[in-house]
């Protein structure tokens, strides 16, 4: 009998070349669905030992700066430093801050979560990379010298950069970049609160903002994966402990939930408005006082170290004091106190242009404005009431989903970074009128409307949004093309305004179309000097046309 050759007999280099060819095939024609999984589950690992990083950065630059032991409890460490450091490090951190901000980015701005809801529906899954990893580094910068901000923001956007990075190497079109962005995203959230289904439903609901079934599975992965890496280094913790006591007189306390959510709605508007009022007026005293963009954040810091000073609870994240109040361990003064300056804090901080997330800060405001009316109710109603705990709890997951836009991730990850089960029917009262006020009197999230402010209406809906995808020239038709109108028409078109750039979007094109009802318009560039130059017309019934197939394919993705 003769031996057969081992298995291991290979000719040199067949392995290597066979992975080349896998390779190439996925980057011309796509990943296989398996392939895909594959690739999901290292954005999974990936982002979440990059939130891991983020988390445990800031962490340790905490402990050097403040020279505490326990960052988590950094609130009671800083009332005993000398006056001049609580108010001079936040200053210097936001010096820092600007002239990162300044040196790499084009506008002075720090990018985060909304930038990533921008790049799902606009950029195909993409996210800017030199101005994210500028913002990154900002962020860490600001939560780590005293910033009042969260984590979530830095981390959303930062793992979108891994996402971008994969999609850009395999060539992925908008549908493939789209899911490998709600990968690592869901990941990169899992991660930082120890949330798995709450990461799943996040990138779905808030950064893709629809529910397709194709997307669900890959997105899983990458959100187990990424909770996975935060329980191998952080264990299986809840963020948030309770006390055991917690209870709610469930049908006799529900209309009391219901008025909590609508209380708390009213407060998550409060908080996103004042974020904006402070970015405008920042920007007015600015120009005035012809303030250098790099000292912005600087003035800033100087602001919240004063304020910090006296408040040393609106320093960083607010574990702390979020804790206190979902432990009923702050009175009601206290507690209406600490929301209003947390607010003032957050406005200050994210109007100078610092960093951050402001999830984590709707945690903390949430939280005592929950136990403030929880106080209140009970103290009222003694017989008909449960724990004011619960009414933290609550109020937490309120001011969030309204800030967020997200009432369903957002009551997962409350349930999640607590552990508490039992009072649900609670959460989610408050969180559903919550929401349906707020989203009645912004944009219908904090990222959303931040867009709006921009000129980017996603919360529109791809009816409005998908017109900015769309350039006229990828429409254009030649003067000589036989279905163009004669050159005297052109020309008339031009002398009545009826014409575009080359690199505008139908978002101009389609509403100029409908005031003047006319089935075409001129195609110029504007010259300094002489008549505008005739490159060509669009035609109202062309741009229709890709206008409704960009709809249909959106609709195809959405409900695949």
């Amino acid at each position: 009998m003769t031996d057969r050759p081992a298995q291991t007999d290979r000719p040199p280099g067949l392995l290597p070349a066979r992975l080349r060819a896998t390779w190439d095939v996925i980057r011309d024609k796509g990943p296989s669905q398996l392939q895909f999984w594959f690739i999901a589950l290292g954005i999974g690992i990936a982002s979440g030992y990059l939130a891991v990083g983020f988390m445990l950065s800031i962490s340790t630059l905490q402990t050097f700066l403040y020279g505490t032991d326990d960052p988590r409890m950094l609130h009671s460490f800083v009332v005993n430093l000398p006056w001049w450091w609580i108010l001079l490090l936040p200053a210097a951190g936001g010096l820092l801050v600007g002239f990162i901000l300044t040196r790499f980015t084009p506008d002075g701005r720090v990018r985060g979560v909304a930038e990533v809801i921008e790049g799902a529906a606009l950029r195909e899954g993409r996210v800017e990379r030199r101005a994210g990893l500028a913002s990154i580094f900002a962020s860490l910068t600001t939560l780590s010298t005293g910033g009042s901000t969260g984590r979530e923001g830095p981390v959303v956007h930062m793992v979108g950069l891994i996402a971008g990075w994969v999609s850009n190497k395999i060539n992925a079109d908008g549908v493939t970049g789209r899911e490998l962005l709600g990968c690592a995203v869901a990941a990169g959230v899992a991660a930082s609160f120890n949330a798995p289904l709450a990461g799943a439903l996040f990138a779905l609901e808030v950064v893709l903002r629809h529910f397709a079934v194709h997307a669900f599975a890959p997105i899983t992965i990458a959100a187990v994966s990424g909770s996975v890496v935060s329980r191998i280094h952080f264990g299986d913790v809840t963020e948030f402990r309770l006390p055991a006591d917690g209870t709610m007189a469930f049908y006799a306390e529900l209309p009391a939930f219901a008025i909590l959510g609508l209380t708390s709605g009213l407060v998550a508007v409060v908080l996103m408005r004042s974020v904006f009022v402070a970015e405008d007026f920042g920007t007015a005293v600015q120009r005035r006082f012809v303030i250098p963009a790099m000292a912005r954040p600087a003035v800033s810091g100087l602001m919240l170290g004063a304020l910090a000073i006296f408040f040393p609870h609106i320093i960083g994240v607010g574990y702390e004091t979020t804790s206190a109040a979902l432990s009923g361990n702050l009175i009601l003064h206290e507690a209406m106190v600490f929301a209003a300056i947390k607010v003032f804090a957050v406005a200050v901080t994210m109007g100078g242009r610092m960093g951050g997330g402001i999830f984590s800060p709707a945690l903390m405001i949430g939280a005592l404005t929950g136990l403030a009316f929880g106080l209140l109710a009970t103290g009222i109603f003694p017989d008909m009431s449960g724990s004011e705990t619960v009414y933290a709890l609550a109020g937490m997951g309120a001011v969030a989903a309204a800030v967020l836009g997200a009432p369903i991730s957002t009551t997962l990850i409350v349930f999640e970074m607590t552990g508490d089960w039992q009072t649900g029917i609670a959460v989610m009262v408050a969180v559903g009128s919550a929401t349906a006020l707020s989203s009645r009197l912004v944009a219908r999230s904090f990222f959303l409307e931040q867009l709006k402010r921009r000129g980017i209406h996603l919360a529109a809906g791809p009816q409005r949004y998908l017109l900015a995808t769309i350039r006229v020239s990828s429409v254009l038709k030649a003067p000589e093309h036989p279905k163009a109108p004669k050159e005297d028409r052109i020309r008339r078109a031009v002398n009545e305004a009826l014409f575009v750039d080359p690199s505008d979007t139908l978002e101009k094109a389609i509403p100029l179309f409908e005031r003047s009802n006319s089935d075409f318009l001129a195609v110029v560039r504007l010259k300094d000097e002489g008549p505008p130059e005739i490159v060509g017309v669009v035609l109202y019934v062309d741009a229709l046309r890709v206008f409704n197939r960009a709809l249909a394919e959106t609709a195809a993705e959405e409900h695949a």
